[in-house]
Order: structure tokens, then sequence, then C-alpha cells
């Protein structure tokens, strides 16, 4: 057994609690890998809320998804996730929502997400979540600003009532460079 990446870890973490007809968040849709995991996991019966501040990341992901004939449980948002709000209805729950912190790889580096934006959203994902559901947020931080981001999120989560909530951190502490690490908030 090898120890895994931290966006690895985080669909390992995500997988069993994930049952076909749930409904999940995918909160930064990026490249589409995450989206893709979430649907395979929910099924036809289930729902995916995708979203993403740049279009070109929704169009790459609704190609994938057309290829994998995955269309009918996602539906993705041209919007900022801290708007999930207004797509959920108030008492829906959500059983599981992945967030990959940062900039799109392949990208225009200046546009990142930001920790206002990311606890807003994070915030909001915990008022939906269902008891024993989990938040998982890829942080990564080796770029202007994501260090910023990186604080006001574990700022965030340290703050969170451990009696509610189990919040765990994952990654690899003798790597150069600023790897990647997961945080996940799991709903008690």
């Amino acid at each position: 057994m090898n120890l895994e990446p931290a966006v690895k870890y985080s669909h390992t973490l995500l997988s069993p609690i994930i049952v076909q007809g749930d409904t999940v968040v995918d909160a930064t849709v990026g490249n589409g890998n995450d989206t893709l995991f979430l649907a395979s996991r929910v099924g036809s019966a289930g729902h995916v809320l995708g979203f993403d501040v740049q279009q070109p990341a929704l169009d790459r992901t609704a190609t994938q998804l057309t290829l994998t004939g995955m269309t009918r449980q996602v539906q993705l948002i041209h919007d900022g996730h801290e708007h999930l709000d207004q797509y959920l209805e108030p008492q829906q729950q959500i059983t599981a929502a992945i967030f990959n912190l940062g900039y799109l790889p392949g990208s225009n580096k200046r546009i990142i997400t930001h920790g206002e934006t990311t606890v807003s959203a994070l915030r909001i994902c915990l008022t939906h979540l269902r008891r024993g559901g989990i938040i998982a947020l890829v942080v990564y931080y080796g770029h202007p600003g994501g260090e910023q981001e990186k604080e006001t999120v574990l700022q965030a989560v340290k703050q969170l009532d451990q009696q509610q909530y189990s919040v765990l951190q994952y990654g690899f502490i003798n790597q150069i460079h600023q790897p990647p690490f997961l945080l996940a908030v799991q709903k008690r």
C-alpha cells in the first residue's frame, strides 16, 4: 500500500459514503475529474451540482460527461461556489462536497479561489450537510494568493465545534514546493 496524494485520498474518503441517488457538490469543477467521480458515485438517480467561474472549464467537463454518458445527473453552473445556496432548497441535504482550491491548471493563474468566498461556500455546505457527510477541501497554496486562502480556510475549520464536526488534515510534510493537502470535515 502506498500513501495517496491529497486529491486521490479525497476520493478514497468520499467513495464509501456516497450512494446512488445522493445529492453532492463539486464546488470547483476545474478539469472535471471530481465531477466525473461524483457523477459515477451518485448514478443516474443522483444529482451533482458543479460550480465554476470559468466557462471553458464547464465546457470541457460537459464534453467529458457526454462521452461517459453521465450528463443526466450533473448540473453545471457558471457561478461562484459562494452562491451555492441559490441552487439548493432550504432543507435539501447533501452527502458530500469537494473543493480544489487554487487555479485551473493550464489556464490564467490570476483567476484563483479566495478564502472569503471559499469559507462562505463551506458554511453553506455545512448547513446542508447530512449527518455522516463529508466536505473535502484540497488546498493548493503555492501560487500568489494561495497562502492567504490557506490560512483563512484553516482558521475557519479550526473553529468548528468539535461536538458537531470532525476535521482531518492530511498531507505530506517532507515534500518541497508546497504540496497540496486535504482538509476533510465530517458532520457528526
